[in-house]
């Protein structure tokens, strides 16, 4: 099982200008058009590692950038949410302008699609021999003079979920496009193929492509890993 690398830093002093592009790009990427976005969102976006240490050294600032008028502050679902506000948005703007801002680091959202790639890379062979071997084993059981029901039950319930991981992998490898930051990169579960089909199969194939960008769940057991036997 490969180890996604830890690239997110401790907390460490930034500009007001570049968590206010923090706030902007999070709210960006957000994937429900809601006002707001999270302490833990904006501190991803600086690339720090979220927790009660970010918590305490990042909003202070938060509330000064309030007082100052560039921010809101209010709540969603009981939890604090923070928002641009049309000045902030200027003097962002402006700051930009002056070449003040800086360079954010790499988007939550790329970094994910970099990680699922890599990990689709190193693991996806594996996953090929794997479901090769059910296949081998299928071919065993239709031989078998009296395969048992239960075995067929078994190895169709493996093999459908080798299926999926090897689906999942073969995706995140070449078929999810490398994201743009100027928008949410959000899986719709469309392909262009699918403007040939009839509703229901559209549908169908739609409801096939969940949580295929989910490596997280290739060792799920109840989900697309393999059980263990």
């Amino acid at each position: 099982m490969s180890v996604v690398p830890v690239e997110l830093r401790r907390f460490e002093p930034v500009s007001d200008v570049l968590v206010l592009a923090a706030v902007e790009r999070a709210e960006r990427h957000r994937e429900r058009q809601e006002v707001g976005v999270w302490l833990p969102h904006i501190a991803a976006h600086l690339g720090f590692v979220a927790g009660s240490w970010t918590t305490r050294r990042l909003r202070p600032q938060l509330q000064a950038l309030v007082s100052a008028g560039a921010l809101s502050c209010s709540r969603r679902h009981g939890l604090v949410v923070w928002a641009l506000t049309g000045a902030g948005r200027r003097r962002l703007g402006r700051a930009r302008q002056a070449g003040e801002v800086g360079e954010l680091p790499e988007s939550p959202q790329h970094r994910q699609w970099r990680h699922a790639r890599a990990a689709a890379g190193e693991r996806i062979e594996g996953f090929r021999e794997q479901a090769r071997g059910f296949l081998d084993e299928a071919g065993w059981l239709l031989d078998a003079e009296h395969a048992p029901s239960d075995a067929w039950f078994e190895l169709g319930e493996r093999l459908a979920r080798a299926c999926r991981r090897m689906g999942s992998a073969t995706y995140c490898l070449g078929e999810w496009r490398e994201p743009d930051d100027a928008r949410a990169d959000i899986d719709d579960r469309c392909e262009p193929a699918d403007d040939g089909l009839d509703r229901d199969a559209r549908w169908h194939r739609e409801s096939l492509r969940a949580g295929r960008r989910n490596t997280g769940r290739w060792d799920d057991p109840a989900n697309l890993g393999i059980a263990a036997r």
